[in-house]
């Protein structure tokens, strides 16, 4: 099986096992992850955060987002365009953000842009990581192509439970510098570490 089927196999499974957690899980290691965010260094001193808008059962972003605005940084999220494209927009309210692709919230285009590399923080969506900072993703490459263009420290986030031994790798994926879920923060080695 090549890595493009082997991560279709490992979406509708990922996909699965999240339909079957708890709501107490969910909110327990929603609580988790945010503390563990909060806690970092890199969180406390970014200036500039782009933050994906959690849905359905996804870990959630939400208080995150309200936190930092608090916080007084500048919040981005996502605003995709066709062939796989995405731009960071600032808004200073949740309120601001419409269905969009997907039907996921995002903000107006009219919203201020922030170029990749004015962002010092990513919150990187996933079905689930390994360990490296490997992710499985959904299948759209926004992200791909995305961090591809930013030097902004990486923060991947998922839920103890899906935690991989092993992502399927194709040579266009990027790590994310660290990983957290609600029980540790991992510290991911660096593509050119991994390289030597």
């Amino acid at each position: 099986m090549n890595e493009i089927m082997l991560k279709v196999r490992l979406r509708e499974l990922t996909l699965d096992k999240i339909s079957h957690f708890s709501d107490a899980y969910i909110a327990e290691s929603n609580m988790g992850i945010l503390q563990n965010i909060l806690s970092l260094k890199e969180y406390k001193d970014a200036q500039s955060i782009m933050l994906f808008f959690s849905v359905e059962r996804e870990p959630d972003t939400h208080q995150l987002a309200k936190i930092a605005l608090a916080d007084q940084k500048k919040v981005a999220f996502p605003l995709c365009f066709g062939a796989g494209l995405m731009q960071a927009h600032v808004v200073s309210s949740l309120s601001e953000l419409r269905p969009a692709v997907l039907g996921i919230p995002a903000p107006p285009e009219s919203a201020p842009f922030l170029s990749p590399d004015e962002i010092d923080l990513i919150i990187v969506p996933a079905l689930t990581y390994d360990k490296l900072g490997f992710r499985l993703g959904y299948g759209g490459g926004y992200y791909d192509r995305y961090l591809a263009a930013t030097s902004a420290h990486t923060i991947g986030i998922t839920r103890a439970q899906l935690l991989m031994d092993q992502v399927p790798k194709e040579p266009h994926d990027i790590p994310v510098k660290c990983l957290v879920t609600e029980k540790e923060v991992y510290h991911c080695p660096t593509i050119m570490s991994m390289m030597n």
